[in-house]
């Protein structure tokens, strides 16, 4: 039995980057995430525990926008990736943390061979 109670849910940026995160890793393709600002024009792949800071979450008036910057493996059709991993992300969104997403915008940092 459930029961509903009123009142409000705020979710931050961080948890919501941190759910976007978790949804490109289980994507095919996607190696890694990458600094927002790649210095030197070199993308590093960030290490599991900061895969937010490959991620800017800002809110909207219709719900949230989602920038991802991310390094795609050698090989794989870049815009079917991109496209999958904008659907994995909305549903994530959607479905897990019940927050509206206005869009989510994919930014190729690289593309590097899997080990």
């Amino acid at each position: 039995m459930t029961q509903q109670v009123s009142g409000n849910l705020h979710v931050s940026n961080d948890v919501l980057a941190d759910l976007a995160g978790n949804a490109a890793l289980g994507c095919y393709g996607i190696v890694g995430m990458a600094s927002p600002t790649a210095s030197d024009g070199f993308a590093n792949i960030l290490p599991a525990n900061r895969l937010r800071r490959g991620i800017v979450v800002t809110g909207k008036e219709a719900g949230i926008h989602v920038d991802m910057y991310v390094i795609v493996e050698y090989g794989t059709n870049i815009n079917a990736v991109s496209q999958n991993l904008i659907d994995n992300v909305t549903y994530e969104l959607t479905e897990h943390a019940q927050v509206p997403v206005e869009g989510v915008a994919v930014h190729v940092q690289g593309i590097k061979v899997r080990k």
